[in-house]
């Protein structure tokens, strides 16, 4: 099935869900504990982290076994999702807009990735430092798909792989990142 037909079918599900159930669309993460005292059970990694998707192919399970059934299908390399809970070889995910469910840790990369956030009205600017009067290298419309290299408290280091621009984006912008998260 072409990504467009799947894409279409996840919003139209998507709408169905949201009105049947009066709840609204995901707003950004809250931000981890400061201290990253939460760890998970199997890794001993902070939970909640973001990962992104390994897989071309990857589904989400209601549940943490094969035997679950198969609630999504993702086909789309790099998403950010945010891991919830782990279990066994199992980890709770959920995407940029709520959506939560199960995967296998064989889908999932450490790879940092992150979207332009989907709640923006507006473009986010690419710019070529990380300071607000910095050139505009791009502007980029939400839901754009960016490798993350690295953090500061405001700014975030982005690649566009597709494009093979690089430049800064303001922290508040991405979905895939936390507000204090730092890393190099």
């Amino acid at each position: 099935m072409p990504l467009r037909k799947i894409v279409l079918k996840y919003f139209m599900a998507l709408a169905a869900i949201v009105s049947s159930h009066d709840t609204s669309v995901a707003t950004p993460s809250p931000a981890p504990p400061s201290d990253w005292e939460a760890r998970g059970r199997e890794t001993g990694l902070p939970i909640p982290r973001f990962v992104s998707l390994k897989a071309n192919r990857a589904r989400m399970r209601v549940g943490p076994a094969f035997e679950y059934a198969v609630e999504w299908i993702y086909q789309a390399p790099g998403l950010p999702l945010e891991i919830t809970e782990e279990y066994g070889n199992w980890r709770q995910v959920r995407d940029c807009d709520g959506i939560s469910g199960w995967m296998h840790r064989s889908l999932l990369s450490s790879r940092r990735t992150a979207i332009v956030g989907p709640w923006l009205k507006h473009m986010a600017a690419l710019r070529t430092q990380a300071r607000v009067n910095g050139t505009v290298e791009a502007k980029l419309e939400p839901r754009v798909r960016v490798r993350v290299l690295s953090c500061s408290l405001s700014w975030c280091d982005v690649r566009v792989d597709k494009d093979q621009l690089r430049g800064f984006i303001d922290k508040p912008s991405l979905w895939g990142v936390y507000p204090k998260e730092i890393f190099r």
